[in-house]
């Protein structure tokens, strides 16, 4: 039987255009660094506000699984 572990960790990506452009920077960060990434699962979407109302940045919180182990 084969064996496998994943690790999971938790990013948080943010975009001044879109929520899916925030997701997607979280997983290309991740990806600079981590190999085998398997699965990403929004956590949450927050928006942080501009003190003038203006200049909202979009924000997702990532769960990323990475295999560490395989046989």
């Amino acid at each position: 039987m084969s064996k496998s572990v994943y690790k999971i960790i938790e990013m948080v990506g943010s975009s001044p255009d879109s929520w899916e452009d925030a997701t997607q920077n979280a997983v290309k960060s991740a990806g600079l660094s981590l190999r085998d990434l398997r699965i990403a699962e929004v956590v949450t979407l927050d928006m942080k506000i501009g003190e003038d109302g203006i200049g909202t940045i979009f924000r997702a919180r990532v769960k990323l699984s990475f295999k560490l182990l395989s046989d």
